[in-house]
């Protein structure tokens, strides 16, 4: 058997561990990544911000651009259907503010987004979709900056774009692409396809990351034998889950991965994620922010429910100190909460929320690019 990899090469960037946090909006800010990377190695991404923002200097857009003291590596995700403010953007994140790798994002199943023909729907467009990628890599390539991209397979089954999108990513010179085994339309129902990773392992060159259904560090282990990839991104299996990092970069140095950690250590992981959340957001807004957190840490476990429903109306940590009291610390990590999404799932659509005429053809790639909207 083929050994797997222990590390992952994005251009000049060597990632120690071949695992990535994918960037999730409202969820991978500065106090999450640094829980995160306190856990294991591994590259941890800045949650989505807008080309656009950047640019134009909007105030809440740089917000977003903070970085904690112990990020030794910066890594940023960028959105946009212009390739004018992407180029300009990634300028700025390369120039202003010592980014070492920008994610393109070409995977947003959210209508809001693909109404606009951005995320996971901007790949049917493969012209616009090659002039986004040069501009980002002609504006990062000379600081050393890598460049890459995350995609699903497509709009729907009847408009599958990925392995298109592998290829224009590989011209462009794009440092490594990463796959959602997952279609717009599907959201996050249903199944990943992990066979559609293999596929686009094949069909490039580049590195290949997989994402979709990795809920425990031996899934990771799985994807890459049975696809070939050469890293795994991490989404929503790790949501309330932080020490799910220290289980991964445990297997893949050949370590068992320790037990899920007590209720108890649950709880003071929280703890600590609130203190980081307040830091960075102020006591306000932290603490919102942390309501959602609440319920995911500590979903599965006996008498949770009747706290978490209280845990959603705290306003400081000291309220939520005392409902944590009320729970028993001494609990092992339920098992049957491992595999359990914590986040929203909402179902599959059955209509793709798209621009007026967007499936009539393939934009022609001298034109495609006019009047996007930014």
């Amino acid at each position: 058997m083929t050994a797997l990899p222990t590390s992952l090469t994005l251009g000049s960037l060597r990632v120690e561990t071949p695992v990535v946090l994918a960037p999730m909006a409202g969820i991978t800010n500065a106090a999450y990544r640094r829980l995160c990377a306190e856990q294991g190695a591994g590259l941890y991404v800045c949650e989505m911000i807008t080309s656009r923002g950047i640019v134009e200097r909007d105030e809440t857009t740089l917000r977003m651009l903070t970085f904690d003291e112990t990020e030794d590596i910066r890594s940023v995700q960028l959105y946009g259907t212009d390739p004018v403010y992407v180029g300009k953007a990634a300028e700025i994140l390369c120039a202003e503010y010592g980014v070492a790798h920008i994610d393109l994002n070409f995977g947003c199943p959210v209508p809001k987004v693909t109404r606009k023909g951005g995320g996971g729907a901007l790949p049917w467009k493969r012209g616009l979709l090659g002039e986004i990628l040069a501009a980002a890599v002609g504006a990062a390539t000379p600081y050393g900056v890598p460049v890459t991209m995350k995609t699903r397979k497509g709009i729907d089954e009847d408009h599958l774009t990925y392995l298109d999108a592998g290829r224009i990513a590989e011209d462009s010179g794009c440092a490594a692409i990463a796959l959602h085994g997952r279609t717009v339309a599907q959201s996050y129902s249903g199944e990943a396809d992990w066979d559609a990773i293999a596929r686009l392992v094949e069909h490039v060159s580049l590195p290949v990351l997989g994402n979709g259904d990795i809920w425990e560090a031996w899934d990771a282990l799985r994807m890459m034998r049975a696809t070939g990839c050469d890293g795994v991104v991490i989404g929503r299996g790790c949501l309330g889950r932080p020490w799910l990092f220290a289980e991964l970069a445990a297997v893949f140095d050949g370590r068992e991965p320790a037990d899920p950690p007590r209720l108890e250590q649950v709880l003071a992981i929280l703890r600590e994620h609130g203190t980081l959340l307040v830091d960075f957001f102020g006591e306000r807004k932290g603490v919102l922010e942390l309501r959602k957190w609440c319920a995911w840490y500590t979903k599965g476990f006996d008498g949770s429910a009747r706290v978490r429903e209280a845990l959603q109306r705290i306003e400081s940590l000291a309220g939520m100190d005392l409902w944590l009291a009320q729970l028993d610390g001494d609990q092992d990590f339920p098992k049957g909460a491992l595999r359990v999404s914590r986040a929203k799932r909402g179902g599959s659509q059955d209509k793709v929320s798209l621009p007026p005429g967007w499936l009539a053809e393939e934009c022609p790639e001298e034109t495609c690019a006019e009047g996007a909207p930014g």
